[in-house]
C-alpha cells in the first residue's frame, strides 16, 4: 500500500485523533443532514455556518475554546431564526436572511479584531477552513459526547420530525407541535454545524451536512439504508480527505500538504457526482427494461 498511503500515516497521533474526530462528526452530520435535505433547510444550514464563523472568531478574540464559540453561536443563531421565522417557509427564509446578515457583520468585526493581534494570525485560517490535525484529545472527547447527545435527541425526536418533514399540514392536523419540533431540530442542526466547523472550518461546514445525505437519498431504498449510506459516505469522505492531505506532502519538492478541509470537501463532491451518475445510469436501465 506504499503507493497509496505514505508510511507513518496511522502511527501519527495527530492523524489518528483527526480521523476519529472527523468520523464522529461525519456520522452525526449525515444523520442530522438527512432531515436538513428533506426539510429543504440547506439555506438555514449555510446561515448557521456563517453564525458559527462569528462565534469562532469571537472565541479567538476572547481567548476561549473555538468549539465553544462555534456551538454557542450556532445555537443562538438557530434560536433567533426560529423566533423570527415562526412556521411559514417564507417567514423562515426572511428570518434566515436576517440572521445571516447579522452574523456576517459580526464575523467581519471579530476577524478584523483578530488581525489587530499579531499573536492570533493563524486563528483566521483555522476558523474559516478548519485545522483537523491540531484537534486535541480533550476536544475529541467533548465532540464525542456532544455527538452522542445529538444522536440520542434525534432518535427521540425522529418519528414526529419525520412526520413534520414529509407532511407538515397532516402533522398539524394530527396535533403534532410543529413549531416545537422545528425548534428542537434547528437546535440539533446548529450543534452539528458547530461540530463540523472544527473538522473542515465554518465556511465549509455544510459540506458534510448536505453532501453525503443528498447522495444517500439517491441511493437509499429504505430509511435505514439511507441513514447507513449517508454515514458511510460521510466517514469515507473524511478518511479519503485525511489520507490525501497527508500524502500530498510528498507529492512535490516544496513539501506543502493540501489543506485537509479542501481534500474532505473535494471527496464529498466526487462522491455526490459519482452517485448521481450511477443513479442516472440505473434509471435509464430501468426505463429501457420497462420498454
Amino acid at each position: 500500500m506504499h503507493w497509496l498511503i505514505e508510511p507513518g500515516l496511522w502511527s501519527n497521533d495527530a492523524v489518528r485523533t483527526g480521523v476519529g474526530v472527523g468520523a464522529v462528526v461525519a456520522v452525526v452530520s449525515a444523520l442530522v443532514g438527512l432531515f436538513t435535505v428533506m426539510r429543504a433547510q440547506s439555506f438555514a444550514g449555510h446561515a448557521l455556518a456563517d453564525v458559527a464563523t462569528a462565534g469562532g472568531a469571537g472565541a479567538a478574540v476572547w481567548g476561549v475554546s473555538p468549539l465553544a464559540g462555534f456551538v454557542v453561536a450556532s445555537l443562538a443563531g438557530a434560536g433567533a431564526m426560529e423566533a423570527i421565522g415562526v412556521e411559514r417557509v417564507r417567514q423562515r427564509d426572511v428570518a434566515t436572511g436576517v440572521v445571516l446578515g447579522g452574523a456576517t457583520g459580526l464575523s467581519a468585526l471579530f476577524l478584523y479584531l483578530i488581525t489587530l493581534n499579531s499573536s492570533s494570525t493563524g486563528s483566521t485560517q483555522s476558523i474559516l477552513f478548519g485545522s483537523l490535525f491540531s484537534v486535541s484529545r480533550t476536544t475529541f472527547y467533548v465532540i464525542a459526547v456532544l455527538s452522542v447527545l445529538v444522536c440520542l435527541a434525534l432518535a427521540w425526536l425522529g418519528r414526529p420530525l419525520l412526520f413534520v418533514s414529509l407532511s407538515p399540514d397532516a402533522a398539524t392536523a394530527r396535533g403534532v407541535a410543529v413549531a416545537r419540533v422545528a425548534l428542537l431540530y434547528t437546535l440539533l442542526m446548529a450543534i452539528t454545524v458547530g461540530l463540523s466547523a472544527i473538522v473542515i472550518g465554518s465556511v465549509l461546514s455544510t459540506a458534510l451536512l448536505i453532501g453525503p445525505p443528498a447522495a444517500a437519498l439517491r441511493l437509499g431504498r429504505s430509511l435505514s439504508v439511507t441513514f447507513t449510506s449517508a454515514a458511510v459516505l460521510g466517514v469515507a469522505a473524511v478518511v479519503i480527505g485525511v489520507v490525501t492531505s497527508y500524502d500530498s506532502y510528498y507529492w512535490w519538492p516544496s513539501h506543502r500538504a493540501l489543506p485537509v478541509s479542501f481534500c474532505v470537501v473535494a471527496s464529498v463532491v466526487v462522491e455526490l457526482v459519482l452517485v448521481n451518475v450511477v443513479h442516472a445510469l440505473t434509471r435509464r436501465r430501468d426505463e429501457r427494461g420497462r420498454v
